[in-house]
């Protein structure tokens, strides 16, 4: 990755527009709330109705984040510096970390809250790595980082043209460890940069206000999901009640991260893929483009919609949902799904064997009682003719009938030569 990257990743956040300071620096706190058009376009006020993704955590890897901020603070976490050694905190004029902290965590300040930025998940907390990209490692050391503190999601609002390996291992360390990491694509037009081109990875490219794509968004299609990237006011770096414009798929990562912190804190049993499967699932593509095939080298899937994402009933999906993935998982799966496929072949089996079982006993207990059957009868039969006329018991016989013997009466036929009828057998 070098220095070559570091001055892309800076040039690109000053001169696109990834991060724009606003005319005038310092905004009036209670008129910054009316200029948060993304919390309007996402119906935020239902969406916390849901959940405010209290329990999550979402990494920032960045130029660092002002913890003192009015509008952050008590929602930063300690983090690491990775470009002097010490705290996370952005120089003098680094406001882009800063910003992509508040559009995920912002809460807000004042009576009631009701002053200065509110995030999109007000209740997550933020793990600030500050690192540019020099490292000859590039971002490995800050996402094994962020994985290993307790990041639920990792946020890359950075990008760069030049492939590193040893990054594309740590994305793998990232979903092994079932972490998502949502990257920004761009902001020149071209093809998604890396780290949102490392497979594995959830690159967002930006939209306008309009739903439809900006224009320097770069895409390919690797793209899966877009979210608002233009004129979208955020939090500054300084300590003050200080708030700058943003424009670009900076801030487009960010909501995409905000939106998966907060289904992961209404869906902690899904895993890395399935919460991107349900943003890809409920993602909307602007009216001109409905009916396109997807995922759209543009759109991706479309845009984000946190509150359909929240509620809609959408299946869990396989374990890496829409995510491409790098080879080592690719192979991990094929194991997987031999595994899976021999104990279903096994499951049938044993299922197989019960029934047969079933069967046979059932066919040997109605042999054994046909026989036991036969038996009682044939002796029945047997006892009935041994108590037949002739027999014990017969006629004639000192004891007379089994069951009682039916006395000679005197009567009328006394005389008669011809006794009575005896009566017939019961």
């Amino acid at each position: 990755m070098g220095i070559t990257r570091t001055l892309r990743v800076i040039s690109s956040t000053a001169l696109t527009g990834a991060l724009i300071f606003a005319s005038a620096s310092s905004a009036v706190a209670d008129d910054v709330r009316d200029k948060q058009w993304v919390l309007d376009a996402f119906d935020a006020k239902s969406v916390w109705k849901v959940t405010k993704g209290k329990g999550e955590t979402v990494a920032v890897i960045d130029d660092g984040v002002n913890a003192q901020h009015p509008d952050l603070k008590g929602n930063v976490l300690k983090g690491k510096d990775f470009v002097n050694g010490g705290s996370p905190v952005p120089a003098k004029g680094d406001d882009h970390g800063t910003g992509i902290a508040a559009m995920i965590a912002g809460h807000g300040h004042g009576a009631g809250q009701a002053d200065g930025i509110m995030g999109l998940a007000p209740e997550v907390k933020i793990l600030p790595i500050r690192d540019r990209g020099d490292d000859p490692d590039g971002l490995v050391d800050s996402i094994k980082y962020a994985v290993d503190h307790g990041a639920s999601v990792i946020n890359i609002s950075l990008g760069g043209s030049i492939k590193n390996t040893d990054e594309a291992e740590a994305v793998t360390y990232a979903l092994k460890k079932d972490v998502p990491i949502f990257a920004s694509t761009g902001n020149s037009g071209k093809s998604v940069e890396y780290p949102a081109a490392y497979p594995g990875m959830v690159p967002v490219g930006g939209i306008n206000r309009d739903g439809t794509i900006w224009e320097k968004s770069n895409r390919g299609p690797k793209t899966l999901l877009t979210a608002p990237a233009t004129r979208v006011l955020t939090a500054g770096g300084e300590n003050s009640d200080y708030y700058v414009y943003g424009t670009g798929t900076s801030d487009s990562a960010a909501f995409a991260s905000a939106a998966a912190a907060l289904v992961r804190s209404k869906y902690p049993d899904l895993t890395a893929g399935q919460i991107v499967n349900r943003l890809t699932k409920t993602a909307e593509m602007p009216a001109a483009e409905k009916g396109a095939k997807l995922p759209d080298e543009r759109y991706g899937y479309g845009s984000i919609r946190p509150l359909a994402a929240l509620q809609k009933d959408i299946p869990k999906g396989s374990k890496y949902g829409p995510l491409s993935l790098p080879q080592e998982l690719q192979n991990e799966e094929k194991v997987a799904e031999k595994e899976r496929e021999s104990k279903a072949q096994q499951e049938q089996a044993d299922k197989e064997f019960v029934i047969l079982w079933t069967i046979t006993g059932i066919l040997a207990l109605l042999f054994v009682g046909g026989i036991v059957l036969t038996i009682v009868l044939v002796r029945r039969r047997k006892r009935n003719r041994n108590n037949g006329p002739g027999g014990p018991g017969g006629p004639g016989a000192p004891g007379g009938y089994s069951g009682g013997q039916v006395p000679y009466q005197q009567g009328p036929y006394a005389q008669s030569a011809t006794p009575p009828q005896q009566p017939p057998y019961n």
